[in-house]
C-alpha cells in the first residue's frame, strides 16, 4: 500500500486548537497560503510620512481668480513720466548721440532750451546743459542733440563715452521768446524749427494665453466589486475609512496642485518658426492644427514673467549683512516704491533673512505696521508671516514650501530659485469689457468661462461602473479639466531670488 506523503509538511492534527510544534505554519517558511492558521497583524492606518503634500495655497494669499471669454488676455501698462535716456554717446564737443543698437527707432522727445542732466556712470563726471538743437534723422533711427554745458566749455570732459544718461529736469527761455521751435528731421521734409513741442504719452502692452490642464482616474469595475479599507487622513482636512477611492482623492489634491504650480513654472514656447515652436507643433500631440497650422502653446508664468521684465537678485547672503538687501531696496526706489511687499522664500534664504535681522538692534525687527493683514500681528503670523521694515518699505516673510518640497524645487543646491518678492495691493488698470479703470491685484488668475461653459475647475465621471452609465468602458473614469493662465502686472516691481 502506497503511502501519501504530507502535502503540508509534518503537520499533526490535535483534538483541541493548541499551539503544539507540530500543528502550526511558520509564516516565514516560504510556503504560505490560504491554509495558514495565524495571519501577521496588520495595521489598517496609513502612516503619513511626508506630511501633508499639498503645495498650492500661494496664489490664494496674493491674488484672485477672475473669469474671460477669450483665447488671450491683453493688458496696457504706463510707461515712465519724465524724458531720459541711457546708452547715449558723445559724438563731438557739442553734440550727443542716442545709441539705438540698430535699427530700433528712437523717440527724441529732447526739444530745445530743454535743460539737463549728461551723466556718466563709469567716471562719475556730470554736466547740466541747454539744449540748443534736438533732430532725427530721415529714418528716424538716429537721434542727435547738441547741447551746451552752463559750467563748461563743452562736453569734452565725457572723452566720447559711449554709456551715459541723460534725463530732463526743465527748460530755460529767454523774454519774448516762443517755445517749441528748432528741432527738425536732418535730411527730410520737415525744416528746423517747425515742429511744436508736444510728448504724446504711450503705454506698453502685454498679453498672455491660457493653457488647459487635465488629470484623470481609472478603476475597472472588477477591483470596485474587491473592497478594501485603509483609514487614512487626507490634506484637505477630511479623515476615516477610504476604499479605492483614496486613489481618486489623491488624483484630485495632485490636480490641484497642478493648478497653481502651472500658473508659477509655465512657459510660452519660442515664437513661430523657432526651433522649440518648430519641434513641439511637429511631436506634441494636439499642437498643430486641423488645417495643417501651428496653434500657439504655452503660457507665461510667475517666474518667466518676472525672467523677462522683472528684478533678478543672485548671490543673496544674509551673512553679509543688510548691504545685500539694501541693493534690492535702491533698486525698488527706481520702480513702483510699492510699501508693502511679501517674500515667500526657501528654507536656506529664509534663514538668511533671518540671520540678516538678527544683527540689526541685537535682533530687535521690530516696528512694523501690519496693514496688509488689518493691522493685526496675530493674522500675520497664523498666516506664517512675520514682518519687517526696512527704509521706507514693511516686508512679510514667509517660507514657500513649494521651494522646500523635495518632490519639485526643494533640495537642489544651484541653478534654483530660492525665493519671490512680491508687492502687496492692487494696481489699476483699463477693462476692456467695463469701459472703466478697475482695481486688480498684481497678480491674477484669468480663467474662461461664459454664461454656457465654466472652465474653472470642471469635474465629472464617465464609464459604466461606480453609478456612470454613459459609455461601454468597465471602468469608473474621474475627469478634471481647467482652462487659465496668470496676468503678472507691473513686474518691474517683482525681485527673483537665485543662488
Amino acid at each position: 500500500m502506497g503511502q501519501i506523503s504530507p502535502v503540508f509538511g509534518s503537520i499533526t492534527p490535535s483534538q483541541q486548537q493548541l499551539l503544539l510544534a507540530n500543528n502550526y505554519l511558520a509564516f516565514n517558511g516560504g510556503a504560505n497560503d490560504f491554509v495558514q492558521q495565524y495571519l501577521p497583524e496588520v495595521y489598517e492606518a496609513e502612516v503619513e510620512r511626508y506630511g501633508n503634500r499639498t503645495l498650492n495655497g500661494f496664489l490664494r494669499m496674493v491674488g484672485a481668480e477672475m473669469p474671460m471669454t477669450s483665447d488671450q488676455v491683453i493688458w496696457s501698462e504706463q510707461n515712465r513720466l519724465h524724458v531720459a535716456y541711457n546708452n547715449v554717446t558723445q559724438a563731438t564737443a557739442t553734440t550727443l548721440t542716442f545709441v539705438t543698437g540698430g535699427a530700433t527707432t528712437v523717440s527724441n522727445a529732447i526739444f530745445p532750451n530743454d535743460t539737463i542732466v549728461v551723466l556718466n556712470p563709469t567716471t562719475g563726471v556730470t554736466l547740466k546743459c541747454v539744449v540748443g538743437r534736438s533732430d532725427n534723422n530721415a529714418a528716424g533711427t538716429l537721434a542727435t542733440i547738441t547741447a551746451y554745458p552752463f559750467q563748461a566749455a563743452n562736453l569734452a570732459g565725457f572723452a566720447a563715452a559711449t554709456n551715459l544718461k541723460v534725463f530732463v529736469y526743465g527748460s530755460v527761455f529767454a523774454k519774448g521768446t516762443s517755445h517749441g521751435t528748432a528741432q527738425g528731421v536732418t535730411g527730410g521734409a520737415v525744416a528746423a524749427g517747425t515742429t511744436v513741442k508736444s510728448i504724446q504719452p504711450s503705454f506698453t502692452q502685454f498679453s498672455n494665453q491660457p493653457i488647459i490642464i487635465k488629470d484623470s482616474f481609472q478603476i475597472n469595475g472588477s477591483d470596485m466589486a474587491q473592497i478594501g479599507w485603509v483609514e487614512v487622513a487626507t490634506e484637505d482636512g477630511t479623515s476615516g475609512y477610504l476604499w479605492y477611492l483614496k486613489s481618486e482623492s489623491e488624483t484630485r489634491l495632485r490636480f490641484d496642485d497642478y493648478l497653481e504650480m502651472a500658473m508659477v513654472e509655465s512657459e510660452l514656447a519660442a515664437a513661430a518658426g523657432g526651433q522649440n515652436f518648430a519641434n513641439q507643433s511637429v511631436n506634441v500631440p494636439g499642437f498643430t492644427a486641423a488645417g495643417g497650422a501651428a496653434v500657439a502653446h504655452g503660457s507665461e508664468g510667475l517666474f518667466a514673467a518676472i525672467q523677462a521684465r522683472g528684478n533678478i537678485m543672485s548671490g543673496f547672503s544674509g551673512g553679509t549683512g543688510i548691504s545685500d538687501f539694501d541693493q534690492v531696496l535702491k533698486n525698488l526706489d527706481t520702480q513702483g516704491a510699492i510699501e508693502e511687499n511679501m517674500l515667500f522664500l526657501n528654507r536656506s534664504l529664509d534663514l538668511d533673512f533671518d540671520d540678516m535681522l538678527s544683527q540689526i538692534s541685537g535682533g530687535s525687527v521690530g516696528g512694523t505696521a501690519y496693514g496688509l493683514f488689518e493691522n493685526s500681528e496675530d493674522m500675520a503670523l497664523n498666516l506664517g508671516f512675520s514682518g519687517f521694515r526696512r527704509g521706507s518699505y514693511d516686508f512679510y516673510k514667509t517660507s514657500w514650501k513649494y521651494l522646500n518640497d523635495a518632490s519639485t524645487r526643494g533640495g537642489v543646491a544651484v541653478a534654483n530659485i530660492d525665493g519671490v518678492l512680491i508687492p502687496a495691493g492692487t494696481s489699476t488698470v483699463y477693462d476692456q469689457q467695463l469701459g472703466t479703470n478697475i482695481r486688480r491685484p498684481f497678480l491674477h488668475v484669468r480663467y474662461r468661462a461664459s454664461q454656457t461653459e465654466d472652465r474653472r475647475y470642471k469635474n465629472w465621471i464617465t464609464g459604466s461602473a461606480g453609478g456612470a452609465y454613459t459609455t461601454s468602458l468597465d471602468a469608473m473614469q474621474v475627469n478634471w479639466l481647467s482652462e487659465r493662465c496668470l496676468v503678472t502686472q507691473a513686474a518691474n516691481n517683482f525681485v527673483l531670488f537665485q543662488n
